[in-house]
């Protein structure tokens, strides 16, 4: 089963997506199943795993209605408020539904970047792993080191790193990035996406830009640890799902059939639905 590990859908109407503005051009619309069904069937993608874009329950409610009626989504990691004093509750509320298979607090917008070293989280992610759900971390670099007080307290956390944690490859220095994603990799539980990265490049992004970053994310992951998502529509920003799709197969074209299929179905399927019991 191949499966793309993060896209995205909204509904504009909805109001509470702060980031998404007309600057954006293309992706300022609408975007729902019958938008990405005809690609999934054209590239031979069975499932997807759904994932938020605005800090809000209702949106987590809106996500899971799509998917209770959408066959190809295999689950949704939504957004909770990790700072009410209610958290673990309402986790419980939000878990009760078997297609809720992770959570987002959406760290790279928070103003305080050490937000997620707070000990006052902990009951977040205690109730997280009590329910067997998912924890995406949508970091950038600055946010590794945060990230790695989590995990040290939190050793049997379910985690995965969304978008490569965004290396900054229009500045090009990738050397505190690589430092940190190696000591994130050290957490044998951690998973890593291979998604986002050429919107992180820019515009005139290419295959070979992206290497450098792909061959580190293997070295100190290894096949068994990666996932690949396409972060659709926000990729069609930079790319076709065909070109990001077919860059991510050329980058990774050095493993075996067996670890391919890990990469782009396997370890998704694991991570996510193993968690919640349905696989």
């Amino acid at each position: 089963m191949r499966i793309d590990a993060h896209q995205h859908f909204w509904s504009l109407a909805r109001g509470d997506y702060g980031w998404l503005t007309p600057a954006l051009g293309p992706i300022h619309r609408d975007f729902g199943p019958a938008d990405l069904a005809p690609l999934l069937t054209q590239h031979g993608i069975d499932r997807t795993i759904l994932v938020q874009a605005a800090p809000t329950e209702a949106e987590t409610a809106f996500l899971l209605d799509i998917a209770a009626r959408t066959p190809f989504v295999a689950g949704v990691v939504g957004w909770a408020d990790f700072d009410a004093p209610d958290i673990a509750e309402r986790i419980a509320a939000l878990a009760s539904d078997p297609l809720l298979v992770g959570l987002r607090p959406m760290v790279q917008d928070i103003a305080d970047d050490n937000w997620l070293a707070q000990s006052a989280l902990a009951p977040a992610f205690e109730a997280m792993t009590a329910h067997h759900l998912v924890f995406d971390a949508l970091l950038k670099p600055r946010h590794i080191a945060p990230m790695l007080t989590v995990l040290e307290r939190q050793p049997d956390f379910a985690c995965v790193i969304d978008h490569g944690a965004k290396p900054d490859l229009i500045a090009g220095d990738l050397t505190g990035w690589r430092d940190g994603m190696s000591a994130l990799a050290a957490h044998p539980g951690l998973t890593c996406k291979l998604s986002g990265l050429a919107t992180e490049a820019g515009p005139d992004w290419t295959l070979e830009a992206l290497r450098p970053v792909v061959e580190h994310l293997l070295a100190v992951f290894g096949p068994e640890r990666l996932i690949f998502g396409s972060d659709w529509p926000v990729v069609t920003l930079r790319a076709s799902y065909a070109q990001w799709l077919e860059t991510a197969e050329i980058l990774l074209a050095g493993l075996t059939e067996a670890q391919r299929a890990a990469v782009f179905g396997g370890n998704a399927a694991k991570l996510y639905l193993s968690q919640r019991g349905r696989q």
